[in-house]
């Protein structure tokens, strides 16, 4: 019986191993804001970033940062309450191989490979002009 909890004790090993591993190279930006800008924190590892902002009347406002966080900041006469929708999209320092070779690049710049894409969808509230934290409500049973 030694044996079958000695495999099990090297599968966790490795699974959490690998885990560790795939968790390290890949970026994971957080949300942050305060009370009338949006930006992501933990940025490390992407590039040519674009932050696509649709407010609740449908204006979308794009913002483009070639290096650095992508920053949506509220204009200050014309805010409009409710639920902004954004997607940010990246280039991440991860390479991946380039499965139609037609999009491998022309002379010099010609590449096996190209940046892995980073893609985020999410929200956030606005109430009385300034950017806010739901809350969060749950049931609680009484009896």
């Amino acid at each position: 019986m030694l044996l079958p909890r000695y495999l099990f004790s090297v599968f966790a090993v490795t699974v959490a191993a690998c885990g560790l591993a795939s968790s390290v190279s890949a970026a994971n930006p957080v949300k942050q804001h305060n009370s009338n800008a949006v930006w992501f924190e933990n940025w490390t590892g992407l590039t040519n970033a674009t932050l696509v902002v649709a407010s609740p009347d449908g204006k979308v406002t794009t913002i483009n940062a070639p290096s650095g966080t992508p920053v949506f900041q509220l204009s200050g006469a014309e805010v409009l309450d409710g639920i902004y929708r954004f997607e940010l999209r990246a280039a991440s320092d991860e390479r991946v191989k380039i499965v139609n070779p037609i999009d491998n690049g022309r002379g010099d710049a010609q590449s096996d490979s190209h940046a892995k894409p980073f893609l985020m969808n999410g929200s956030f509230t606005v109430s009385r002009g300034v950017i806010i934290t739901p809350e969060e409500i749950s049931e609680t049973d009484s009896n």
